[in-house]
């Protein structure tokens, strides 16, 4: 052993959600705790997330007047999960996490809100609620975080106006859907950003924190409280394992290598692999492209590939949390579509013209549905039709809604080069390549749904999670507007994701196992760099973060009481 080792009790690689909520448990446990992350700054794809958490039976929506249980939960996720999941693996989630949501708002930064209208995803299975699972951090101000601010991974873009001004989910959904009072929601945001004189000193970055920044932004102001060191620019090269027990890993730091010997354990909570083109090509489905991620840039798989080396077994590893996603020239991720695909007038068609989902449903199962139709074969290239109609009222990737009369604030590569466009369906669909005979009978098909409200093909409008961006002006279906107004518009969408699903197999301690089921003494996986404890499906909004944070946790927990 070097006389260079750095002892620790508890070593976290990462800086997501899930990795510093780890850190803050394990450091009120009386541990010394060390987190070191690869990139340049801190929170990983958390920071540039919505930073919502799916956690059932909470405390926040029973305050709000949402029943719900374990058993409830338990019925839907086993539903999900099938035979995917360990039973005791989903049962420890349900279990732990409202006593990590209690726990970080009783003794954190972290503060929360109910989402009492944001429906789990899958509506038409016993258990699921039609809103309050979901919570949203509550905005931060960045004054708070004080040096820390400077190095915390910036939102992602398309959770700005004008790559500006954040706002919160909640906010968000009123703009989006133009409730009453948007207007006032658009004027609040300028104000408070034109209002700090002295951030706009220091720079055009927004210091009012919401989404995953403000979740970030307090899990790590959390941490200085601690004392807790944070490395960046730090990877880990390599698991250190002494008589079959990870006793620490060695880091890349300052040009040299450096033992960092960990006495209770290691926590993986790195990321997932989406931005390895290898990784995805040996296990994703195909065709599979980095560029199609809106995850971390820096989540390359590196922990994955470390603990598989060391035996540890791999699981789900062709599943990803899928999302149909844009891709813009000069920017560092993709776009995930979250709401644009589902606003009234706006479908998904594949090359032969034809819709092939409702275009409403969860993004996993919009790319489950681009890459195999009814009959096995994958619907892609994918595209997205709107009209003039949906242009003016509704946002979509990068442009604003052209009601607002902004579009001059975009460069022209965006305003000229991001959409086709058409005076007839037919011209859109030779722009596109999209045959123009099938084309021009979907939207004829699909305008006499909207116009009756009843989407005799796909059932788009009649859940509650479909009305979440459904347009509350439109009768009588808010989900469906003909689309019928010329120029018409296309893009193709690809079938991206905001992170891999696959990763390191782990039991209900969070405890990585090998190939044999046993498990790897001092060692921990968390978050995308496990296998998904939420399965092949996407529970509800937040289902990425909420389990992240919840076996951080448990990890946690385990590692200082064992």
């Amino acid at each position: 052993m070097s006389v260079l080792d750095k002892k620790v009790d508890v070593l976290v690689i990462g800086s997501g959600a899930g990795a510093l909520t780890a850190a803050c448990r394990a450091a009120d446990q009386g541990a010394q705790v060390l987190v070191v992350e690869k990139a340049g700054y801190y929170g990983g794809t958390s920071a540039s997330s919505g930073g919502g958490l799916w956690i059932p039976n909470n405390h926040l929506m029973k305050a709000a007047g949402i029943d719900d249980s374990e058993e409830e939960a338990l019925t839907y996720l086993r539903t999900l999960t099938g035979d995917d999941v360990a039973p005791d693996v989903v049962e420890a989630y349900v279990r732990n996490a409202p006593l990590m949501l209690r726990y970080l708002e009783e003794n954190t930064k972290a503060s929360f809100e109910s989402m009492v209208h944001y429906a789990d995803y899958y509506q038409e299975l016993e258990g699921a609620k039609p809103g309050g699972r979901s919570i949203d951090p509550l905005p931060y101000h960045a004054r708070d975080l004080g040096q820390s601010f400077a190095t915390l991974g910036r939102s992602h873009i398309q959770t700005t106006v004008m790559g500006l001004m954040g706002y919160t989910n909640q906010e968000g959904a009123v703009l989006l859907s133009k409730a009453p009072g948007w207007l006032k929601v658009v004027l609040k945001l300028v104000v408070e950003y034109g209002s700090d004189i002295v951030g706009r000193l220091k720079s055009r970055r927004s210091r009012r924190l919401v989404m995953g920044n403000a979740l970030v932004g307090r899990l790590r102001h959390s941490l200085d409280e601690r004392g807790v060191e944070l490395w960046l620019n730090s990877p880990v090269t390599e698991l250190v394992v002494e008589a079959g027990k990870v006793v620490g890993a060695v880091v890349s730091r300052g040009g040299s290598s450096e033992v960092v010997r960990a006495k209770r354990g290691v926590i993986i909570g790195a990321g997932g692999f989406e931005h390895s083109q290898a990784m995805r090509e040996r296990y994703l489905p195909r065709p599979s492209q980095t560029s199609w991620s809106a995850a971390s840039p820096n989540n390359t798989g590196d922990l994955i590939e470390a603990a598989h080396n060391i035996g540890a077994a791999l699981h789900l590893m062709d599943e990803a949390w899928w999302g149909p996603t844009i891709v813009m020239p000069q920017e560092d991720r993709a776009r995930m579509l979250f709401s644009e695909r589902s606003m009234p007038g706006c479908i998904m068609v594949n090359g032969a013209g034809k819709r092939f989902v409702n275009e409403s449903v969860a993004y996993t199962t919009a790319v489950q549905a681009m890459y195999k139709d009814a009959n096995g074969n994958a619907n892609l290239p994918v595209y997205a039709i709107f009209d003039s109609r949906y242009r003016r009222e509704y946002p979509f990737g990068p442009l604003l809604p052209k009601g607002m009369k902004l579009d001059w604030l975009q460069p022209k590569r965006i305003r000229h080069q991001f959409l086709k466009q058409s005076d007839t369906i037919e011209g859109l669909a030779k722009e596109l390549g999209v045959n123009p005979v099938g084309l021009k009978n979907t939207v004829e098909s699909f305008n006499g749904y909207a116009e009756v409200g009843v989407d005799k093909d796909f059932h788009r409008g009649e859940n509650s999670y479909d009305l979440l961006y459904g347009d509350i002006r439109l009768k009588p279906n808010p989900c469906l507007a003909a689309i019928a107004e010329a120029p018409f518009y296309g893009v193709e969408i690809f079938p991206g994701d905001i992170g891999t699903k696959g990763g390191l197999l782990t039991n209900a301690n969070a405890q990585v196992l090998d190939e044999a089921g046993e498990v790897i003494r001092g060692l921990y996986a968390i978050g995308n760099s496990a296998a998904s404890p939420m399965g092949r499906y996407y529970p509800g909004a937040g289902a990425t973060l909420g389990p992240a944070m919840t076996f951080g946790f448990i990890a946690a927990n385990h590692a200082c009481n064992t």
